[in-house]
């Protein structure tokens, strides 16, 4: 086999310049963006992966905000229906106030209507009682109703006790008469037999007359300490207290 050298040589340096050549305007430029392009590759990456941690960053912020919002609805939450409870239970306390007002007001209203109602018929009762005394003692002789009338009034003198019966004379004693007190002017007759029979019953001398129609009809003593009646006055003054204490058991 023969080698021609020459031929060798000039492919040799043909092949060298092609290097340099391709070296020169083809290699050198293509590394040159294959490196342009990995750079912009690496950050490329380099910005998604910061994106990748600031995505996470935001989702750990997110789930955080999340989890503090619960919490603070769940408190929010709890207040409400703590004031809620409050304020129903005020609500709760100011109707039963307002109730028991009411009850209250109710229950005065009532009272004084009764009340009322009751003087009203203690009024109109009075009124018959008057009415039926005055027609039963104009049937009556003077002298006969006079006579019950005074009689009462020394079983009143009779039941007194002794202090009371003290009490009178002594009145008489130290210069203070007794008023005889009659629903109706009395005669002389009639004033000479009253003063006849108390001082039989009290054994005193000083009276005074004077007369007082609210008694209706009776007789009454008054001196400064005691008063002994035995009038239609009184014995209505008497039912209206006992009708009284029993509406109200407890009235003294």
């Amino acid at each position: 086999m023969h080698i021609d050298w020459w031929t060798l040589a000039l492919q040799t340096v043909n092949v060298l310049v092609l290097i340099w050549i391709l070296a020169r305007f083809f290699f050198r430029p293509v590394a040159d963006i294959v490196s342009k392009r990995k750079e912009e590759t690496n950050k490329i990456l380099a910005d998604a992966a910061a994106a990748r941690e600031e995505s996470a960053a935001i989702r750990a912020d997110a789930d955080k905000a999340r989890a503090a919002l619960g919490v603070e609805q769940d408190r929010l939450v709890a207040e409400a229906r703590k004031s809620a409870q409050i304020e129903k239970t005020h609500q709760l306390e100011r109707s039963s106030e307002e109730i028991a007002k009411l009850r209250s007001e109710a229950e005065v209203s009532i009272a004084r209507d009764r009340a009322a109602a009751q003087q009203a018929i203690f009024a109109h009762a009075s009124e018959v009682s008057v009415d039926i005394a005055q027609r039963l003692l104009g049937q009556l002789p003077a002298k006969t109703a006079l006579t019950a009338f005074l009689e009462g009034l020394c079983q009143e003198l009779r039941a007194l006790s002794s202090e009371a019966r003290e009490s009178l004379t002594s009145a008489t004693a130290a210069g203070h008469a007794i008023e005889v007190v009659t629903a109706a002017p009395l005669s002389e007759e009639e004033t000479e037999r009253v003063r006849d029979t108390l001082r039989k019953a009290l054994g005193v001398v000083a009276f005074e007359f004077r007369t007082d129609p609210s008694l209706i009809a009776g007789i009454e003593l008054h001196s400064r300490d005691i008063i002994v009646r035995n009038s239609w006055r009184a014995n209505l003054d008497r039912i209206r207290e006992e009708l009284g204490r029993d509406e109200y058991p407890g009235r003294s």
